[in-house]
């Protein structure tokens, strides 16, 4: 009768939508293991033609998808040049983000992707070994400070 039909269209579209949402799912897993191993593939050409390790290569990988930027992007950005320095890449850093200060018509933007920037070329140097990581202030060692210069 009408309602047995009625059911029995609504049942086909469901599983209908079952199959394609299953399809859509392998489909999607498939490309996301093509991408990894891409990936992976591109990384390991990477280290070959330059020389770097593959921990080294892994290492920057890692870094720069923490971060959201490379460090050939940073590079640009700042422009400075290979070897880094870290006193060449302050004072650009200073310069440029100064320069793009919002207050004096600059760009909150263009400053965050400078500070971006200068954050993934210290983690760099810092991976190098050329550069020592700050350790983040704490209350207690302000107070520790301001009690030893009393």
């Amino acid at each position: 009768t009408v309602i047995d039909l009625s059911a029995m269209v609504w049942r086909n579209v469901a599983k209908m939508a079952l199959a394609a949402g299953e399809a859509f799912g392998k489909a999607l897993t498939k490309a996301v293991r093509e991408e990894i191993k891409a990936t992976q593939q591109a990384a390991e050409r990477q280290a070959a033609s330059s020389g770097a390790s593959r921990e080294d290569t892994r290492q920057n990988a890692n870094t720069s998808a923490r971060l959201g930027i490379t460090l050939e992007e940073s590079v640009k950005i700042l422009d400075v040049k290979e070897p880094l320095n870290e006193r060449d890449v302050k004072e650009r850093y200073d310069f440029l983000f100064k320069t793009n200060d919002k207050e004096k018509g600059g760009s909150f933007y263009l400053q965050s992707k400078i500070y971006r920037a200068k954050e993934r070329i210290d983690e760099e140097l810092i991976n190098r070994g050329e550069m020592k990581r700050e350790e983040p202030k704490t209350e207690e060692k302000v107070e520790e400070k301001k009690i030893e210069e009393k």
